[in-house]
């Protein structure tokens, strides 16, 4: 089930749900719309591979925009940090960005329990747009969970993004076996 307006804000009153900084005028119906950071991240090399560690470079959009441009995977950030303590928490673009030819994860829109972060975005465009930090980016929903959660995610020690930070944060892919 999909927590409404009024749940989402009982939640954050018992202290299930965090949103820093909170704007009550972004909250939905049954949604909480996040922002984009001006922290933004692309990949060094042409040529990515999932067994390695693949370096990023950090940068920062100014005020007047940054033009994103197809063909690049773009790591963007939330201006907010979020934490979710009884529910699963979705991420998925807002429609108007969505217009725009933007998509804002290729894979990752779902959250897990115990998720306390900045979200990473994966950003990629379908022709050149101009995007600027604080412009509305996505919306959060929240799903509430049947049963008890054994091991929270910020409790996992194989989780790999519980190091709290407002950059976007590259795959970590190749922690894994395979």
């Amino acid at each position: 089930m999909i927590l409404s307006d009024k749940a989402i804000l009982q939640a954050m009153e018992a202290g299930d749900i965090v949103v820093e900084p909170f704007d009550r005028s972004a909250l939905g119906t049954n949604s909480y719309d996040v922002h984009l950071s001006k922290h933004l991240a692309t990949y060094t090399d042409e040529i990515l591979d999932a067994r390695q560690h693949n370096k990023i470079a950090h940068f920062e959009m100014p005020e007047d925009g940054y033009v994103l441009r197809p063909g690049t995977v773009y790591l963007g950030s939330t201006l907010e940090y979020t934490e979710t303590h009884k529910h699963v928490p979705f991420l998925e673009g807002k429609s108007s960005v969505g217009r725009l030819g933007i998509d804002i994860h290729a894979t990752a829109g779902k959250g897990d329990v115990g998720f306390c972060n900045h979200w990473t975005l994966e950003i990629s465009v379908a022709q050149p747009v101009r995007v600027y930090p604080g412009m509305p980016i996505g919306q959060l929903i929240y799903f509430g969970v049947d049963g008890d959660v054994e091991t929270f995610y910020n409790k996992k020690a194989s989780a790999k993004y519980n190091k709290r930070s407002p950059l976007p944060m590259e795959s970590m892919m190749w922690r894994n076996s395979f």
